[in-house]
């Protein structure tokens, strides 16, 4: 992963984990997480607005860190790229996705919850890896103690999977974790409703919470 991504990510230290049905509301939802004070994005390809919101923001918000997530295929893969997400990230690891989005050029995150994955990502070239499903593999104990055989490789992880306010500086206070990934702020139901001032004020607090356990 390019430094200047993986700074971006480190920096925001929340990326929000976004279900879109349509993509007319991505500026919107883009322009509340910015007035909220958070620059990045993961936009998740599991619905058929995704490619379309993600082009609209990375062309009209520059300020936006726009990543997709879900990223299962090549076909996928193709289609972030193209609309022009900066990075990626699967739940799960897979060497051809892996492949993939290097040829693409894209910044990619494979999913992990094992050493054995950890090491096949290590392998493949990835040190950015999405830790999921993130308690239910463990939580961050199981992160603190994969810290040790491997923190010396520079791997950084983004937990995602269970994450609320109650537990992300839990995750946060662990030297290997660049960022989690959260949706219980854009939320989807929040989306549908067009409450942009609910997702702006959870973004919020949000970032306070994180700022308070840093």
């Amino acid at each position: 992963m390019k430094e200047a991504t993986l700074k971006q990510i480190q920096f925001a230290r929340i990326v929000p984990v976004v279900v879109i049905d349509d993509a007319d509301v991505a500026l919107d939802l883009a322009d509340a997480l910015l007035a909220a004070g958070l620059g990045v994005i993961e936009i998740t390809f599991r619905t058929a607005a995704a490619a379309k919101a993600i082009e609209t923001i990375a062309s009209e918000r520059p300020a936006m860190l726009v990543g997709a997530g879900t990223l299962l295929t090549g076909e996928t893969v193709k289609a972030a790229a193209d609309a022009g997400a900066t990075f990626g990230l699967a739940p799960g690891l897979n060497a051809r996705t892996v492949a993939d989005a290097q040829g693409a050029g894209l910044d990619f995150a494979p999913g992990i919850s094992t050493p054995s994955e950890i090491e096949h990502a290590l392998a493949l070239g990835c040190k950015l890896l999405k830790f999921f499903p993130a308690e239910q593999a463990g939580g961050a104990n199981m992160l603190k103690a994969l810290e040790g055989p491997y923190a010396h490789t520079g791997v950084q992880f983004i937990p995602t999977g269970g994450i609320s306010a109650g537990n992300m500086n839990d995750y946060l206070s662990l030297k290997s974790v660049a960022a989690i990934g959260g949706s219980w702020f854009v939320d989807k139901k929040l989306i549908a409703a067009r409450d942009w001032d609910a997702i702006e004020r959870l973004t919020r607090e949000a970032l306070a919470i994180a700022r308070a356990g840093a």
